[in-house]
Parts: structure tokens; C-alpha cells; sequence
């Protein structure tokens, strides 16, 4: 395909473009649910992590709003895009569960499942499903009771196919700001008292992917959700798309009326929580993170808290609890720009008024570099 003639998009343009439709150039009055509908999900694969990304994004946002949601079965968490657990609308759960089966199942074959040889993995995901209905089970309890049944086969393994063929929720206490719980889980129709219809048409879950990340190519939609074979799919919906190219002359596809901001437009400090959609979706991650910083970000299996500066990310924060005090500690990989100091300690003020309510609070940038 070729994009020689299609306006070309800095890095910095695709930044300020990703924070103005990640709600992140100005926080946003949206309503909770709403938000977390535009964003298509928030990955919540740490229970807080949902709390500081729409802390980050929405005016006035109060946590509990957010646990409201989710123990009145508005919201919940569930393995969608990338076979992660998300935070999504109930409105949602059902169709994003569906159109991400694959990617889950895919997943599940690639490891647990080449050790249940001779099993019928539908056969199990019935047998759970029944379990389930009668009360959320954690895996582990969940594989253990499996296990009865097909004693020959580790429990993990069991419990793991159930994940995979079953649209398993997790139900509250887990994900509530403040309180904790295991991860239990039965299905999303019996937590929802709905049964799923037909998933939806990839394009159209596409189209909102670029509202809120876009303009992307085609693999950085495949990084999103983890699908592949999408170039059908785009180009299905090229009539109706505008067509851009990176630096590198990489085709990117975008909605005709999304927001393209000024490249010079300021961006805000933001604290990010340690997974953020917004670092996780794009193949080429520079228009939000250098590639030399990535090794800061990035860990084994985590990933860790990052701040936005000047709309890049450019530190690691953490938390340290002593008793009586929380101390939000910066770790930046350059040094900070005297005009960002200020908004640092402002918006650091703001994560540990939600973190620590009662505690004295205190801010530590520590010395720049590794």
C-alpha cells in the first residue's frame, strides 16, 4: 500500500494527538462509566491501576464512584484485550469478551493447554461453568475441584482452560478501592444477568481504538487486542478513514474528524499507574516513550508507574508507607525542566490525597539518570 502522497504525522503530533484522545491534555468531565467506554477498557491487571489512570484523566474523579460501578455489576473486570484483565462497562463485557476469545484461547494452547492431552477442554469449561454458577471460585479452588474430575491433569492446567473457554468475571470485593479480596470469579452472564449475542464485527472496535488511540497502523491495532489478520479488516473500513504516514513512512489510518492537536499545544504532568493502555498499544511505543527508556518502564511480567512530561514518559514513581506517612518517590531518566517542578509536586499532591487520605504525605525526586 502505498502512502506516498499522505500527509506526514511527527512523533510529537501522534503524541499530542494520543493524549488528546486519552483524555490526558486536560482532565475531562466525563462520567466515570463513560470514560472508561471512550478509553475502551482500562487494563487492570493491578486492582489500583484503573483508580490512578482515570484519576489522571477525569475532573474531580473519586474512587469510590469508580467501586460503585463495579459492585453494582455496571462494570467488571474481565481477560479481554491481550488476554488481560480489564476494566470494562457491562455494556461492553460481553461483545469485547467475544471478539478477544481467540486471543485468549491462542494464548491458552500455546502453554496450558499442551498438557491436557486427551481431554476435552469443553468438557471441562462445562463442568466449571456449573461450579461457577453455584458460587465465584478462585483458580486455585477452581482447578482443585477440576481436578476431582480429571485427577491425571494439574489443577492450574484445568483451571486455566476454564479461563479460556469461559467468559469468566472477577466479582468484588476484588478491584474495590480500599478493600482487597481474592480473585473469585463465575461467568459474565450470571454475574450480569445477561446472556451474550453475536461479538462484534472487529471494525467496528476498531474504529473505536483509533477515537482513542489513534491515528495507528495496523500493528499497533493488532498490539492493542491481540487479533492478527487485521489488514482485511482496515481496509474494509479505508473508505471512510483518513490515511497519514509516520516519520518512517509507516501508513496510519485515523477517523476523518478526530482531534489532531497542535504539536506545540502544552501537555500536562501526569501520574500514571504501572499499566497504562496508553504505553501498551501501539507497536511503535516513541510517540509516547523514547525506546532508550523503555528498559525503565518495562519489567518481567510488570511494568512499572511512570509520569508524563511535556505528554512524554519521562520517570518511574512508587509509593513508600511508613506509619502515619506516604512518600511518593520520582525516579526521572533526565532532569527535570525548572517550569515542570512545580506542576510535579501539584499533581504528585493529588495522587497521595487519593492514595493516603490521613497520612502526612511527602514528595522525593530523586537524582536523575540510571
Amino acid at each position: 500500500m502505498t502512502t506516498s502522497g499522505a500527509p506526514v504525522l511527527t512523533n510529537r503530533a501522534l503524541n499530542r494527538a494520543l493524549l488528546e484522545r486519552q483524555l490526558l491534555l486536560r482532565r475531562s468531565g466525563l462520567p466515570v462509566l463513560d470514560a472508561v467506554e471512550h478509553l475502551v477498557g482500562l487494563q487492570a491487571q493491578s486492582p489500583g491501576d484503573p483508580y490512578y489512570g482515570l484519576a489522571a484523566r477525569l475532573d474531580g474523579f473519586d474512587p469510590e464512584e469508580l467501586s460503585a460501578l463495579l459492585a453494582s455489576r455496571a462494570a467488571v473486570r474481565i481477560p479481554v484485550m491481550r488476554s488481560t484483565i480489564h476494566l470494562v462497562s457491562a455494556r461492553d463485557c460481553h461483545g469485547l469478551r467475544a471478539l478477544c476469545r481467540p486471543v485468549i484461547e491462542r494464548s491458552f494452547r500455546g502453554n496450558h493447554g499442551k498438557r491436557l492431552a486427551g481431554t476435552d477442554p469443553a468438557d471441562v469449561a462445562g463442568l466449571a461453568a456449573r461450579l461457577v454458577a453455584e458460587r465465584p471460585y478462585t483458580f486455585h479452588h477452581l482447578g482443585q475441584a477440576l481436578a476431582e474430575e480429571w485427577p491425571e491433569h494439574a489443577p492450574q492446567d484445568l483451571a486455566m482452560a476454564a479461563r479460556a473457554l469461559l467468559p469468566l468475571v472477577q466479582v468484588p470485593p476484588r478491584g474495590l478501592w480500599g478493600r482487597s479480596g481474592p480473585a473469585a470469579h463465575t461467568t459474565a452472564g450470571h454475574w450480569l444477568g445477561t446472556e451474550p449475542g453475536p461479538a462484534p464485527g472487529p471494525g467496528a472496535v476498531l474504529l473505536r481504538y483509533l477515537a482513542a488511540f489513534g491515528p495507528a497502523s495496523v500493528k499497533d491495532m493488532q498490539k492493542w487486542c491481540g487479533l492478527t489478520g487485521l489488514r482485511t479488516v482496515a481496509d474494509g473500513l479505508r473508505p471512510g478513514l483518513r490515511t497519514f504516514r509516520d516519520e518512517h513512512g509507516t501508513e496510519l489510518l485515523d477517523l476523518p474528524d478526530a482531534p489532531l492537536p497542535d504539536p506545540a499545544t502544552d501537555a500536562p504532568v501526569r501520574f500514571l499507574p504501572e499499566f497504562d493502555n496508553i504505553s501498551l498499544s501501539h507497536a511503535d511505543r516513541a510517540r509516547i516513550v523514547d525506546p532508550a527508556h523503555l528498559r525503565r518502564i518495562q519489567r518481567v511480567n510488570r511494568a512499572a508507574p511512570a509520569v508524563l512530561l511535556d505528554g512524554f514518559l519521562r520517570a518511574v514513581w512508587r509509593l513508600e508507607r511508613e506509619p502515619g506517612t506516604t512518600t511518593l518517590v520520582v525516579e526521572p531518566f533526565e532532569k527535570i525542566l525548572r517550569a515542570d517542578r512545580a506542576p510535579l509536586e501539584e499533581e504528585a499532591a493529588r495522587v497521595l490525597a487519593m492514595a493516603a487520605p490521613g497520612d502526612e504525605h511527602d514528595v522525593r525526586v530523586m537524582p536523575a539518570g540510571d
